[in-house]
């Protein structure tokens, strides 16, 4: 029976699965219901989901099953409650006490959500944020730089001026809350409405983990020279953002070499306290690194500890990437910035 066999050897679609059946759900829906659902997002989530649907626009039926049944599945861990609650919760309070009590209550244990004009930045163009990062005040420039994503930021500060550099990245490595007052002023500046009328409270962003982010997205010899303007800011501050900008995380990065030439450079007794804060996959991943005999004697020493304090973990770590750190300078290792380009 040659339809049979042709059955038998027809290809199996592949399993749908993220973006993809994420896609054929919206696809699925009316274009207003789609809409809706889309504005939720972000740009980046916009952007892959725009993508997903034009690779997905002719899915078989049975990936379009698996989509929904993907779906089906996860909503069963949906609590009815969760559907609706903010808005639910927010109209509960104001008739029970008012609009200005309900402010008060909602302010302190509400969670907090972005204002209109802090998401409005995300979707502008990189050219435009540093126009505004040019011609706005340094602490208006700072919360600007502290809400956008890592690359786009580098991108934006990349062409300003280096005095301009040192003072936005310093300005925003301080940034630890913002007051209302503040984001009012952004608010003003990007000619944005209110939130709904509603207050805004201190949103915790920037720091020097953010920029640490932004930093390692700048090409190389700028973050560095960066860096050197802030150290004559503040040492300490510029200390804490170059060691944010590589943690022990980010080992993972390293090509084999490296990390061998690393770990061999590591004390072992520290080493192994580093690596009793890390999942089994790191572990894994270092201790192949090296002769048998050097992985077992490492394993043997993580297995005799019992509680390790997490500030020992924190400072054994810390100790392996200033070893980092001091190869990347000497150039025996490469640690490759956001903007470099290799061959």
């Amino acid at each position: 029976m040659p339809e049979v066999a042709e059955l038998d050897n027809a290809p199996v679609p592949a399993a749908i699965e993220g973006s993809a059946a994420a896609a054929i759900l919206l696809m699925l829906l009316d274009e207003s219901e789609a809409a809706t659902i889309l504005k939720q997002l972000g740009p980046e989530e916009v952007r892959q989901l725009a993508k997903a649907m034009f690779d997905t626009a002719n899915a078989s039926e049975q990936q379009i099953g698996q989509a929904l049944d993907r779906f089906v599945t996860r909503s069963r861990d949906v609590s009815a409650l969760a559907i609706g609650a903010d808005t639910r919760i927010r109209t509960v309070i104001n008739e029970a006490v008012g609009n200005v009590r309900a402010d008060n209550i909602l302010a302190a244990v509400a969670p907090q959500r972005s204002a209109a004009s802090l998401e409005m930045l995300r979707w502008m163009d990189v050219d435009a944020i540093s126009g505004l990062l040019a011609s706005e005040h340094p602490q208006v420039g700072a919360l600007i730089l502290s809400v956008l994503v890592p690359d786009v930021a580098a991108r934006a500060i990349e062409t300003l001026d280096e005095v301009l550099q040192a003072d936005l990245v310093l300005r925003a490595a301080m940034l630890t809350s913002v007051p209302a007052a503040a984001i009012e002023d952004l608010e003003a500046v990007l000619a944005s409405a209110n939130v709904d009328g509603q207050r805004v409270a201190k949103q915790a962003i920037g720091g020097p983990s953010d920029v640490a982010k932004i930093m390692k997205k700048m090409p190389k010899q700028l973050s560095e020279r960066t860096l050197r303007s802030l150290k004559k800011h503040d040492r300490i501050l510029a200390q804490t953002i170059e060691e944010e900008m590589f943690i022990f995380e980010n080992l993972r990065d390293l090509d084999k070499k490296s990390l061998s030439s690393v770990l061999r450079s590591v004390d072992a007794a520290q080493l192994a306290i580093a690596l009793k804060g890390a999942d089994e996959e790191m572990v894994d991943m270092c201790l192949a690194t090296m002769s048998q005999r050097a992985a077992e004697t490492i394993r043997d020493e993580m297995a005799e500890m019992t509680m390790v304090k997490r500030a020992d973990v924190d400072d054994a770590q810390k100790s392996v990437m200033q070893i980092v750190r001091q190869m990347a300078a000497a150039g025996e290792i490469m640690i490759a910035g956001g903007g470099d380009d290799y061959v």
